[in-house]
């Protein structure tokens, strides 16, 4: 493997930490409602675990309630009871063929708490960011020894890995600055 070939892998698996990173941001409820909170409940259908969005049309109806709308109407008692049961702290109401899952008002002990959770995912992202670039670095320096490499494509390319973490963290701080202000948001 190329020093560049080295580079480019460990900046992709990077972007896939903050896009990880991103991913998870979205679990973590804010004050207003967000459809995307509801991808990681499933329901039972026909025998197997599916998200609701493929039994049912998510959406939003206003900026504290999510509306879920089954495509089969024997689905609405199954879709409201696995968003109860999630991890989630939703109570949906059944109001015909609709669930309406309102968002409840969070207290200002809970958005401090929310915001230490991102802090720490924060962190596990940027540790993972450091762990790729020793890794880099460590296949590098394996090329050097083998002598594959010379000492200066060496300094050179950790300069460069050193770069892209530099601004994947950024990338990282952004993220979690962005999720705490929306956290605090009243």
């Amino acid at each position: 493997m190329s020093i560049a070939e080295i580079k480019s892998t460990a900046e992709q698996k990077m972007q896939q930490s903050i896009d990880s990173f991103k991913n998870g941001l979205t679990k973590i409820r804010t004050g207003r409602a967000n459809p995307g909170l509801l991808d990681t409940v499933h329901v039972d259908y026909y025998g197997s675990m599916v998200p609701i969005s493929q039994v049912a049309n998510v959406s939003l109806l206003d900026a504290r309630t999510i509306s879920v709308s089954p495509w089969e109407k024997s689905m609405g008692a199954k879709i409201e009871k696995a968003i109860r049961d999630s991890d989630l702290g939703l109570n949906p109401a059944a109001q015909g063929d609709l669930i309406r899952v309102p968002m409840p008002a969070m207290t200002e002990e809970r958005r401090k708490e929310l915001t230490k959770v991102v802090r720490g995912e924060g962190e596990h992202a940027k540790v993972a960011i450091r762990n790729l670039r020793r890794d880099a670095n460590d296949s590098v320096k394996k090329q050097v020894k083998d002598k594959l490499a010379s000492e200066d494509d060496e300094r050179r390319s950790q300069d460069e890995v050193q770069k892209f973490t530099d601004r994947f963290i950024a990338d990282v701080d952004k993220l979690v600055a962005s999720k705490e202000q929306d956290i605090m948001a009243v």
